[in-house]
């Protein structure tokens, strides 16, 4: 039986979040039990730095696996730094929880670590506090002073092309509506289990004019970048490509929209001229992924080749509950 001790927040970190030593190369000088981490970033580098909050019943359910929401968690923040190029280095977890509930703890930390473990990342930090559930990840990176992949460099004629493929994070979401809890299923595990595509950002480097990660739906995310960058854009809705099981999930409209609308993709939305187009495919075709286009920057403001019934906004918030529909 825990301990008072072990339920207090220093028991706590010490118990699920306090890592083995760094490595010596881990560019950590001083780690998690301090007031401060210090940290060495490699010389001659630019820290990329971000951070996400995944509420509970907000932007994944409550009754999801702990392991899952640890993993979750932790990826769709270093899915920023994908989008830049950058190499992710070290992260701070900031973890609110209603209690300390051992088996739920295990379960989030092992997911957590095994993911840092499998990117690279070593967890240099946080806090840990009573209240509603909710876990503030900051994750920060390096990139090469003037390479990172920002959403402000398209240009007209550039190719607008996606990694992998879409509509996995929506239709993963309508399974679990559905009474699915199947993580074998490739869209639940797509929902629950999305891949940062660090390495794909870090290859893209030098070829991509701008990107940003899907992470609020195609249309809105590439709504930002032509934003940024100041251009339209044509998209061919056909070229699509669909995650495994979509249509049989959703019917051939739905999917559609899926692909369109639906957030947690997280794969990589780039900006390309169409003269990097096969080393960038070569280079993702060496990390066993794809890399489709579908569409093209164009100077004219706006967005073209999408009806304006498709358009219709992904809302990640479950207001209602994760049971309803978004």
């Amino acid at each position: 039986m825990p301990s008072q001790s072990q339920h207090s927040e220093f028991g706590l970190i010490a118990r699920y979040f306090t890592p083995s030593p760094p490595e010596p190369d881990a560019g950590v000088a001083l780690g998690v039990g301090d007031d401060c981490t210090l940290l060495d970033p490699a010389a001659g580098r630019q820290l990329a730095v971000s951070v996400d909050t995944s509420v509970a019943g907000v932007h994944y359910p409550a009754e999801a696996p702990a392991e899952a929401v640890g993993h979750r968690a932790l990826a769709v923040s270093l899915s920023d730094l994908a989008a830049m190029g950058a190499r992710a280095r070290w992260c701070l977890m900031a973890l609110t929880l209603e209690e300390a509930d051992e088996a739920w703890l295990d379960g989030f930390s092992r997911g957590f670590r095994g993911l840092a473990e499998a990117c690279g990342v070593a967890l240099v930090g946080g806090d840990v506090t009573r209240g509603a559930t909710s876990i503030g990840v900051t994750v920060m990176g390096e990139v090469a002073p003037e390479a990172a992949l920002t959403r402000h460099g398209g240009r007209a004629g550039d190719l607008v092309a996606v990694t992998g493929a879409l509509g996995g994070g929506a239709g993963g979401l309508a399974l679990w509506q559905r009474g699915e809890r199947d993580l074998a299923r490739p869209l639940l595990e797509r929902y629950l289990l999305p891949q940062p595509r660090l390495t794909a950002g870090q290859a893209l480097v030098g070829l991509a004019t701008a990107a940003i990660d899907i992470s609020d739906g195609l249309l809105a995310d590439l709504g930002h970048l032509l934003e940024r960058s100041g251009v339209g854009a044509v998209l061919d809705p056909e070229a699509l490509p669909l995650a495994e099981g979509l249509v049989e999930a959703l019917g051939e409209e739905g999917a559609r929209q899926a692909a369109l609308t639906g957030g947690d993709d997280y794969e990589l939305l780039l900006a390309l001229p169409a003269g990097n187009l096969d080393e960038a495919r070569a280079r993702l075709a060496a990390l066993g992924l794809p890399l489709t286009v579908i569409g093209r920057l164009e100077v004219e403001p706006g967005l073209r080749g999408v009806p304006a019934a498709d358009r219709r906004g992904w809302q990640r918030f479950l207001t209602e509950g994760p049971g309803d529909e978004p």
